[in-house]
């Protein structure tokens, strides 16, 4: 062994060993075929009705599809409802998911289950599910009659709840997920130079997980934006009252296809901005 190979031995035994060559995932080499196929399919699969929406699109009578009063009524509804549903899963869902996240107690575990089940739930299940709740008849929904007059089904309030209800588990399972990968101890140094646990939450926490906040909030109002069957089933289909978009697309696909498609280009576009907006979180790796 020459000097210089010692040298360089020496200098490698010094450093923690030998340099290793950093290999990127995949190793340069191309995709094996039995993959290769399936994620093409999988990828035209997700992609290809798209791409047919946009090319049936009528796009020479697209802004007179777009100007009528109908269609402005049922935007103009479902950017004020989206937008107080996600409000209301601002003001409970938050305090939920730091409940979920940072408080130990008994039946955590099912708590959880059951918050992030409007995920999984059919929405017209959920309808059923808020109308038994909170229609005339509902549990709780005769005593709002009956002591505040207050009635919810069929009407601009019911496409909140209904909204609220399907969005808000986007919202609380980003803030948990955020409120867990913060460090507690912030929290916790707070509280021992005498502040309140809220004042601690307030001061602290909350601007520590303020991104966290905001991509939960953005997917609960475009969660919002799309919901169809909780709303259709709670609140009905009544034109300037309940009548959101996608109650419009659909009312619009039985007797003018070429309306339709026109509304589902616009929630098209309003999906691809809130991708755009959570480039970051969502659609860049490592």
């Amino acid at each position: 062994m020459t000097s210089t190979t010692k040298s360089d031995a020496a200098t490698g035994a010094l450093r923690g060993g030998p340099r290793r060559r950093r290999v990127r995932p995949g190793g340069g080499r191309g995709a094996p075929l039995p993959l290769l196929v399936p994620a093409l399919i999988g990828m035209a699969f997700l992609v290809v009705p798209l791409v047919a929406l946009l090319v049936r699109a009528p796009w020479r009578s697209m802004p007179e599809q777009l100007t009528s009063a109908e269609v402005w009524q049922a935007l103009r509804l479902s950017l004020i409802c989206a937008t107080a549903a996600t409000a209301v899963s601002l003001v409970i869902g938050v305090p939920l998911a730091w409940l979920l996240a940072r408080v130990e107690f008994p039946g955590r575990g099912l708590v959880r289950a059951l918050v992030t089940l409007p995920l999984v739930l059919p929405p017209v299940v959920g309808g059923v599910a808020l109308l038994t709740a909170l229609g005339r008849n509902g549990i709780v929904g005769k005593w709002l009659d009956s002591w505040f007059g207050v009635t919810l089904p069929f009407t601009t309030a019911g496409v909140v709840v209904a909204e609220a209800f399907v969005a808000m588990p986007f919202l609380v399972i980003s803030v948990e997920g955020t409120l867990r990968a913060a460090d507690p101890r912030y929290e916790e140094a707070a509280t021992t130079l005498g502040a309140s646990r809220f004042t601690a939450f307030r001061r602290v926490t909350l601007p520590l997980i303020a991104p966290g906040i905001a991509a939960g909030a953005v997917l609960a109002w475009a969660r919002a934006l799309g919901e169809f069957g909780a709303t259709i089933t709670f609140a009905g289909n009544f034109p300037g009252r309940t009548q959101t978009m996608p109650l419009a697309v659909y009312l619009a696909l039985q007797s003018d296809p070429e309306a339709a498609i026109a509304l589902s280009l616009v929630l098209l576009a309003v999906s691809i901005a809130v991708l755009a907006g959570l480039r970051d979180r969502w659609m860049t790796a490592g």
